[in-house]
């Protein structure tokens, strides 16, 4: 399970703890996931526009980094996400893919 005292302490704000929550819950052992934008807004109620801002929000206080994917062919595939997760005093870099940005961030 995961401790999310990082976050409830934080100064982020909801949209940003919800979406950080979800993808937590949604991420695999090595805290990749790759939810598209439209399934977390669809199931966490919340405007598409919402679930960028949040994003944008986690990828600026260092809790997840962004990741564009291609196929084979060139096109673009979903982004994997990778979410940094709090335990035992240190911060630990999960992977997770997104579209946008391509960038790696380690925490201590």
């Amino acid at each position: 399970m995961t401790n999310f005292r990082a976050i409830y302490s934080s100064d982020l704000n909801h949209r940003a703890r919800v979406v950080y929550m979800y993808l937590a819950d949604r991420a695999d052992r090595d805290g990749k996931c790759w939810p598209a934008i439209k399934t977390i807004a669809s199931e966490l109620n919340l405007s598409r526009s919402t679930v960028k801002r949040a994003l944008d929000d986690l990828c600026r206080a260092k809790l997840l980094t962004k990741e564009t994917r291609w196929r084979e062919n060139g096109g673009l595939t979903s982004n994997l996400y990778r979410i940094s997760t709090h335990f035992g005093g240190m911060w630990v870099v999960c992977r997770c893919w997104t579209r946008k940005n391509r960038s790696l961030i380690f925490m201590r």
